[in-house]
């Protein structure tokens, strides 16, 4: 039985030396180096009977990401910090009084057997391969949204939670609020009537990589530049890069990032939790033009508005019409709002969301996150949701850029006969950070 235990082990150091090459490996301050057989839990916790605690690691320590740890609930601790941005997270460290050890390279975070779960609040070009790699390292995973740059790699992290079991809450907060759970559920049951149409803030998109690219600048001191780049193309450092949610090599501008939140409204409200759209139409010019969605039967989602619910939508059905935002919602007549208002306890969700936070409150998120941990169902807001969610944000984007309307299969996730568009659904990923293959 030694004997079998030793080359569990071994195995699994060889797994953890091989995923994703990540420059300046150092463990910048002490930290364990255990490992354990991949399972539910680490040995530790299992030998310690039920889980009383989740014992958290952070990749990414961001603006962001650093929200979310202040926000960790009471049944979780951190346990280790990791940055390739390492006076960010000492930065984070010292204002929060914590001795935790910090990492340049995720990999020292899966590697160690005190720790159940992950925070990745990285950037979104920056987020799925350390996904996957924790749950192939038996971790489960909060991830931040948008949960990914392009389309094929949700799938494949999807395909890893599965195989592997793992509990994937991705960060679209709306999904715990109890204002939108009514809402969506009041337009999915048919509380509007037959739905007419819906119209979305219509989101912009990112711009294209500089030709010739930004001149080099002096590197910052503890930045490690190749791992901040992740999987995208290798070029100098340049300040502006750090600004990436504006290119289009790191993220997928407003699209992506704040239509992750609305569109998962839109989605949740239509039953698409594991669909989406069958046909993409450009309805005017240019990367930022409007966008109209068509589904199986017939809604049109038109993402024309230039102002209006960023976190959700306007649903307009035969009975009026209801806009759903964040924890909040009008319609026309009133007494359509008032009436599902009527079924929320508002005194208490004002008292949960009222903090001076508010807007980025994710507290009850990561609880529902945590309370998955130990029973293992799925969160309010799976790996799946998220990937169909950010999916159609995709989908706009790429319409965007062909110029033409593409028809979509939402069970294959390409399109029909489209092969120039199916080539946008993936991105070239640099040498040494590919996603595993399988």
């Amino acid at each position: 039985m030694k004997q079998d235990s030793q080359q569990r082990l071994g195995g699994r150091r060889q797994f953890l030396a091989g995923v994703g090459a990540v420059a300046g490996a150092a463990l910048l301050e002490p930290g364990t180096g255990a490992t354990v057989a991949l399972g539910s839990r680490s040995a530790v916790a299992a030998a310690a009977g039920p889980m009383e605690r989740v014992r958290v690691g952070a990749i990414g320590v961001g603006g962001r990401a650093s929200l979310l740890l202040e926000q960790l609930p009471e049944g979780a601790e951190i346990v280790a910090l990791c940055d390739v941005n390492v006076p960010r997270a000492h930065a984070f460290r010292e204002r929060k009084g914590g001795n935790w050890p910090v990492y340049v390279d995720y990999r020292r975070i899966l590697d160690r057997a005190d720790i159940d779960a992950v925070i990745v609040g990285t950037g979104e070009f920056q987020r799925v391969l350390p996904c996957i790699h924790a749950c192939m390292a038996g971790k489960d995973v909060y991830a931040e949204k948008p949960l990914t740059l392009y389309v094929q790699e949700g799938r494949a992290l999807v395909n890893a939670a599965r195989r592997h079991q793992r509990v994937i809450q991705v960060g679209t907060q709306q999904r715990s609020m109890e204002i939108n759970r009514l809402a969506c559920e009041l337009v999915r049951s048919g509380g509007l009537g037959k739905l007419l149409e819906v119209r979305a803030v219509n989101y912009g998109s990112s711009q294209p990589t500089p030709s010739p690219l930004l001149p080099e600048e002096q590197l910052p001191t503890g930045l490690d530049w190749n791992a901040w780049l992740n999987q995208a193309a290798e070029r100098p450092y340049n300040g502006q890069w750090m600004g990436w949610m504006g290119w289009r090599d790191f993220a997928g501008g407003e699209m992506t990032n704040w239509g992750a939140h609305g569109v998962d409204q839109i989605q949740w409200a239509l039953g698409a939790d594991a669909s989406g759209p069958v046909a993409v139409t450009p309805v005017s010019e240019g990367p930022n033009g409007q966008v109209v969605m068509t589904y199986a039967d017939g809604l049109e989602v038109k993402f024309v508005l230039d102002q209006g619910p960023m976190g959700g939508a306007v649903f307009i059905g035969e009975k009026g019409k209801l806009e759903i935002n964040r924890n909040k919602v009008t319609s026309n007549p009133p007494e359509i709002a008032q009436k599902l208002l009527e079924a929320v306890d508002v005194a208490e969700e004002e008292r949960k969301w009222s903090d001076a936070l508010a807007l980025w409150q994710a507290r009850h998120h990561l609880q529902n996150w945590l309370d998955c941990i130990k029973t293992r169902e799925k969160p309010v807001a799976d790996v799946e949701i998220g990937h169909r969610s950010v999916t159609v944000c995709h989908l706009a984007n790429i319409a965007r850029a062909v110029g033409r309307p593409l028809r979509w299969d939402p069970v294959a996730e390409t399109f029909v006969g489209d092969a120039a568009a199916d080539g946008l659904l993936v991105r070239q990923r640099r040498q040494g950070f590919e996603l595993p293959e399988g």
